[in-house]
């Protein structure tokens, strides 16, 4: 579970395979689809890529219940969003993990983002520097699966899904947009569509996990069984908790 090295993107975090790739206004390199489209968030940034090891320690606490692995994964959300940190302005930046619908939650028992942001946050001490705001985003309907959509239609079964609950608190602020894995950047862009249209002055992303080219074969593979939980997971989640420990 090593953070992801060589060249990306600097704007969504993809692998960059092309030696001549265009810089933008900053001076840092852009994949095509970002040269073509500014994405709704200033930067994202992801600790490693979501694939082997680390894909089953997401599946661990998504799927198998063991909440201690959001300490191991807060940790490694702590580190990406160190990458950000010297952007960030002198005033706070609120940190909004991506919300789940009320029926996924009670399905659940738990929103995984919010549990890894609460651990990367306690390492960082982030205080009143990263106040955690787990209420500002909502919900508002439950989504179909977003497995074999394409970029667009991605996009499509999105829209209306989140809302701001505390429009005051998102107003004339930097938020940072937190979750366990970004695949599309779908979810992540419509949430700072979102935050946007409140009043937020600049978004920032932060994920543990991101799905790179490299690996994108096995993309659809990886997400397939994501809604639903079968025996096979539960049995792989004692042996890989034992592995790490916890």
């Amino acid at each position: 579970m090593r953070p992801i090295g060589g060249g990306v993107c600097g704007i969504c975090g993809e692998r960059l395979f092309s030696p001549y790739a265009v810089a933008g206004a900053a001076g840092e390199p852009r994949c095509g689809l970002c040269r073509r489209s500014e994405p709704p968030f200033a930067r994202s940034v992801a600790y490693g890529s979501y694939e082997s090891g680390l894909r089953e320690l997401i599946h661990l606490l998504k799927f198998g219940g063991v909440r201690p692995a959001a300490n191991v994964l807060g940790r490694m959300l702590a580190e990406a969003i160190a990458t950000l940190e010297p952007e960030f302005p002198g005033e706070p930046v609120m940190v909004v993990p991506v919300p789940l619908h009320r029926t996924k939650l009670h399905q659940r028992g738990f929103n995984q983002a919010e549990l890894i942001a609460r651990a990367a946050m306690k390492i960082k001490q982030g205080g009143d520097r990263l106040p955690l705001c787990a209420g500002v985003l909502e919900r508002k309907r439950e989504t179909a699966s977003q497995v074999g959509l394409t970029r667009h239609q991605r996009r499509e079964n999105l829209k209306g899904a989140f809302g701001v609950t505390q429009p005051k608190t998102v107003k004339g602020r930097e938020m940072l947009v937190v979750d366990d894995v970004y695949t599309t950047g779908a979810t992540v862009s419509e949430c700072a569509r979102v935050l946007r249209r409140a009043g937020a002055t600049k978004v920032w992303v932060a994920t543990v996990a991101r799905t790179l080219k490299i690996s994108a074969q096995h993309m659809e593979i990886a997400h397939a069984g994501d809604n639903q939980m079968d025996e096979s997971r539960e049995a792989d989640a004692v042996p890989m908790a034992k592995a790490i420990g916890i």
